[in-house]
């Protein structure tokens, strides 16, 4: 796969600052540092720094930066950013952020090439693989359908044992954890890539096309099931939210089957695919209804952490199952009051149609166990609900049994995903019990979130199961330091690293 989120060449380095090879020095710093480990850095920059110190412009608050220039001739860095990473300066997802936020402030100064420095607290693969993905994550740009754009490239990208003798050993570690990241990294930009392109342009045909291109190079097969297929297994739920559209849904499966793998377990991930989301006959507001092509910024998320998982080489079974439609007003849309039937026969009594997730959820979550999922993990944006409940900072993470729930939010913890867990009591299931039906599409706005959750867990029996609401996260509408307006690539490498961390979980469930 060609990937154009790929834009400079990164790798990883030892070495003292005098040594590095980049136009840019970027040096995380804390509140407190004294950069006692590096204490050629002042000497190096004529005394710069300690003024800047003196003045109060160089302070550890997180982000906060300070800019001065080298010097000594004999450096080949020409410029220092101190960037502050807070009160946590061996953070590793302060790390991330901070990397990230460098990244964008060297594209914005068109600095050629930078070297992000691991300072003597920070020297750890962890730590590494984190400021690889970060400075990654900050290559990212959401303007490609800009006519007059100029997209400036930092062709050089380091990250630097700073201070640190060349050792082989450690050295190799640092390749392995650096490369790491670069893959986390670019598979998150390739999903925000997708989150970014515009309904007309990302079809569920093309979806099912970009899953076909992020298979390449990979061990990956991918299966695209089309309507007649579907008709056929009885998915009524998709094909029912499918029905107002001129672009036909597709069912898209992604599996990794490595050699010698295991029967058990097998771990299944479902994407929530609307590439356009108008809220059907139940139209949504006009406002803000643009960013509705992030309505499957959830299976993006799916896909592109299946090729991550399968370059490199997770030794289980993992099967990303992704329901592609538009929910759009039809003359053939499904009507508040319609009763639909599931593939596993349950019907479902329509309340309202911008309830459309639930339902092709429904059935793609009942395909992955048909598929064979032990374990399953679904990431929608689901419900308004849950920005509500939590904002833009957190995803709601909701399930069962609790030792599968606390394995998600682990591996949500340390890839720098925030997530919160919100109930599942049986009694909240009384408000989808429909009248005329099995269940009812929606309960109304008192819980939302969970009831959204305690539908989709009809379908999921005992298997276990976990579902991430990312509906607040998947799109940043305000810039942050180390976040620019647009998609987020959120739960890519939760995913991962939950496929990563397989010998933790495997036995839940069992």
């Amino acid at each position: 796969m060609h990937d154009a989120t790929l834009r400079s060449d990164l790798r990883a380095v030892s070495g003292h600052l005098s040594s590095l090879a980049a136009d840019l020095l970027v040096l995380p710093t804390w509140d407190g540092d004294d950069l006692a480990d590096i204490p050629e850095l002042d000497v190096a920059t004529a005394g710069a720094l300690a003024d800047a110190r003196a003045r109060s412009e160089w302070r550890g608050k997180a982000f906060a930066t300070c800019l001065v220039a080298v010097a000594d001739a004999s450096w080949p860095a020409r410029r220092v950013l101190l960037i502050g990473t807070g009160s946590a300066p061996e953070s590793t997802a302060q790390i991330r952020r901070v990397a990230a936020a460098a990244m964008l402030e060297a594209t914005s100064r068109r600095v050629a090439s930078v070297a992000f420095c691991l300072r003597e607290v920070n020297q750890t693969v962890e730590a590494a693989q984190a400021a690889a993905e970060g400075l990654t994550l900050g290559e990212f740009d959401g303007g490609s359908y800009k006519s007059d754009a100029e997209p400036h490239t930092v062709g050089n990208v380091l990250v630097a044992r700073a201070g640190a003798a060349s050792d082989s050993e450690q050295g190799a570690a640092l390749e392995q954890a650096v490369a790491r990241g670069r893959l986390l990294g670019a598979c998150s930009n390739a999903a925000r890539e997708m989150a970014n392109e515009p309904g007309n342009t990302l079809t569920p045909t093309v979806f099912a096309d970009r899953a076909r291109q992020l298979a390449e190079g990979t061990t990956l097969t991918v299966d695209v099931l089309e309507q007649p297929q579907m008709e056929e297994l009885g998915l009524g739920l998709l094909l029912g939210v499918a029905r107002g559209s001129a672009e036909p849904p597709r069912l898209i499966v992604l599996k990794h089957e490595p050699d010698g793998a295991a029967d058990a377990p097998v771990l299944g991930l479902v994407g929530k695919g609307i590439t356009f989301d108008s809220g059907g006959i139940s139209l949504k507001p006009p406002d803000s209804m643009e960013l509705m092509k992030d309505d499957m910024a959830g299976g993006a998320a799916v896909m592109a952490a299946m090729r991550a998982i399968s370059l490199l080489g997770v030794p289980i079974r993992v099967i990303g199952v992704v329901p592609a439609t538009e929910n759009l007003p039809g003359g053939r849309a499904i009507k508040p009051g319609d009763i639909l039937r599931s593939a596993d026969g349950q019907t479902v009594e329509v309340i309202n149609t911008d309830a459309e997730g639930r339902l092709v959820l429904g059935d793609a979550l009942w395909y992955a166990k048909r598929c064979g999922a032990t374990h399953l993990v679904d990431v929608a944006t689901l419900t308004g609900g849950c920005v509500v409940a939590l904002g833009k900072i957190t995803s709601g993470l909701f399930g069962a049994p609790n030792g599968w729930v606390e394995a998600v939010q682990r591996a949500a913890g340390i890839a720098g995903d925030r997530v919160w867990p919100l109930p599942v009591f049986e009694e909240y299931a009384d408000q989808i019990r429909s009248d005329i039906a099995d269940l009812k599409n929606t309960g109304g706005r008192a819980a939302s979130p969970i009831t959204a959750a305690m539908f989709l867990k009809a379908f999921v029996g005992e298997t276990p199961w976990a579902h991430l609401d990312v509906a607040g996260t998947a799109w940043s509408e305000e810039a942050r330091p180390d976040q620019p307006k647009g998609p987020s690539g959120v739960a890519v490498r939760t995913l991962v690293e939950l496929a990563c961390a397989h010998v933790r979980w495997a036995g839940i469930g069992a």
